[in-house]
């Protein structure tokens, strides 16, 4: 979906024009009330559920959470995927042509935040003739879209789905970002952004910015549940260390193909992009730290829900938002689930987190209705 009109940015850049890929999937009433939008995360796209219709085995990356008969029930619901401005799913990004140059963006794409991909989707909302969304939601940065969504235009939204997010990131979060970066940054082919123009692609920094990433999303209980110290040996290899530098163990050799498949169909600008827009992330800094008063006008109701073994958005960050809520005397559901998967675990299948979100959703339009 094309728009003209131009995008002012936080950073004071000014896009002319831009492109938004989305999906639906349900159908929207005739009052165009019962539309949820779904934000997604750093690596994820439009693509939210069921079979991609150009490739059946690519299921979109929430088809546990969204589509007939499921948690958001598509039956009852007109969900709305979109990709966001700078990713390279298809919306405008690094790797669209700049119309001053006639060359892709590469490093001339301007930085973004969350606050303008808000801006885009109230945009979106507007040529879909949708007011008033009954939900915005999403897990991890998608959390912090739809947070950002709570604050930017309280009147058009109903509900606030906040999953295993944060208000803000840590000194740690940051660092781990910064590590990934560098790893891009400091690949010979990144060619200052630019490798576009050289045919190369900087795998060995995507490869590796996305073996430090993994490592966040599991837990310590997972991984060694998963991988253990198990070492990687065909059948009927000798199980004695090899004393070399090549994978070892089990949990290398998983890394490694993380990384491998990453740098196959993701591209390093667009990481260096939407890790930075999660770094500079904070609606308390314009309140002088308080979130208290960045929440004081939201008129949602939320659902927060954190997963105890996340290290990486710990449960206590997610209690920062239900208690400055709270504060504000706003209507909020707080749920904090027991599960071993760390970060990870909102795209997972777990009984209690569905029925939680299915639960919800049900409540959500028996009361509209």
């Amino acid at each position: 979906m094309h728009f003209a009109e131009p995008l002012p940015l936080q950073s004071g850049a000014i896009l002319s024009g831009y492109d938004l890929v989305i999906e639906t999937y349900g159908k929207l009433n005739a009052d165009k009330s019962n539309a949820v939008l779904v934000c997604h995360a750093l690596n994820a796209s439009h693509h939210v559920a069921g079979p991609n219709p150009d490739d059946p085995k690519d299921i979109g990356w929430w088809d546990n959470m969204i589509g007939p008969g499921k948690p958001v029930d598509t039956d009852h619901l007109f969900v709305i995927g979109v990709n966001n401005l700078g990713s390279c799913f298809g919306s405008t990004g690094p790797m669209s042509i700049n119309p001053a140059s006639g060359k892709p963006y590469g490093a001339d794409f301007p930085v973004i935040t969350v606050e303008d991909w808000v801006n885009t989707q109230a945009r979106l909302a507007d040529k879909l003739g949708i007011r008033k969304f009954a939900a915005v939601m999403g897990g991890s940065l998608g959390g912090m879209q739809a947070l950002a969504w709570s604050i930017q235009f309280p009147k058009r939204l109903a509900h606030c789905v906040i999953i295993a997010s944060t208000p803000k990131l840590s000194a740690q979060n940051i660092a781990f970002n910064e590590v990934a970066r560098n790893a891009i940054l400091s690949d010979p082919d990144f060619h200052g952004g630019n490798y576009y123009e050289h045919g190369v692609v900087p795998k060995r920094g995507l490869r590796l910015a996305r073996m430090v990433g993994h490592i966040t999303y599991l837990s310590d209980d997972d991984m060694a549940e998963k991988f253990g110290r198990e070492l990687q040996r065909p059948d009927g290899e000798s199980h004695d260390y090899r004393f070399s530098f090549d994978v070892e163990f089990e949990v290398e050799s998983y890394l490694r193909h993380q990384g491998d498949k990453f740098s196959t169909y993701f591209d390093a600008n667009t990481y260096l992009l939407i890790t930075r827009a999660l770094d500079y992330f904070d609606p308390s800094r314009r309140y002088e730290g308080s979130l208290n008063r960045a929440l004081a006008e939201v008129q949602a109701k939320f659902l927060v829900v954190s997963f105890s073994t996340d290290w990486r958005f710990p449960p206590n960050r997610s209690r920062e938002i239900v208690e400055s809520l709270l504060s504000n005397k706003s209507e909020v559901s707080y749920a904090e689930i027991d599960a071993p998967h760390g970060h990870d675990a909102f795209l997972l299948d777990d009984a209690r987190y569905h029925n939680l979100i299915r639960a919800y959703f049900e409540q959500m339009l028996e009361a509209k209705s």
